[in-house]
């Protein structure tokens, strides 16, 4: 995949600062430039099969949930295109596409609290992945465990589970 160069979204995207700066290569391991990340030379782009199963928003993204893989807890949300989510299912850690600073940047480069992915799911509908890690440290750029621990609850009208049963799949349910 060629450097990003324009604005806005990965394939309008500034390139921001090089990979080589935090360790994780700028270009696919195919390319000319040597490369101080460990990359599987058998693909420089995403598995045919797996991008086909991705339905990806206006600027090429899918939303990517995180979840410590051992307890469940969801950590935080991040972006991928076919690049990021190419290095998470190669590298053993788990790459985003920064909208804010129109770069790829690998959990816990910067500050050490690494996410190391464990699995990949694509949900039914290919618009969002769950990244199962074994987070180190704090997922959160405040230093919060999770981004939600962060972010704080919301008020909410708390939902009862009628006593009846409900069948398992309505029809026309969702």
């Amino acid at each position: 995949m060629p450097r990003c160069t324009g604005r806005g979204s990965p394939r309008h995207g500034d390139a921001g600062t090089p990979w080589q700066d935090r360790g994780v290569p700028d270009q696919p391991a195919s390319a000319a430039a040597p490369s101080t990340t460990p990359v599987p030379a058998t693909s420089s782009v995403l598995n045919r099969e797996i991008a086909a199963r991705l339905k990806r928003d206006g600027a090429g993204l899918v939303a990517a949930v995180v979840q410590q893989h051992d307890s469940g807890e969801v950590l935080m949300v991040g972006w991928m295109d076919d690049e990021a989510l190419r290095r998470t299912l190669t590298s053993g850690r788990v790459t985003f596409w920064s909208r804010s600073r129109s770069e790829y940047w690998r959990k816990g480069d910067t500050s050490g609290h690494a996410q190391y992915v464990k699995s990949v799911a694509v949900d039914c509908d290919g618009d969002a992945l769950l990244v199962r890690v074994d987070q180190v440290g704090a997922a959160c750029h405040t230093g919060a465990r999770t981004c939600f621990d962060a972010g704080g609850p919301l008020p909410v009208v708390v939902g009862h589970r009628p006593t009846t049963d409900v069948p398992s799949n309505p029809e026309g349910a969702s």
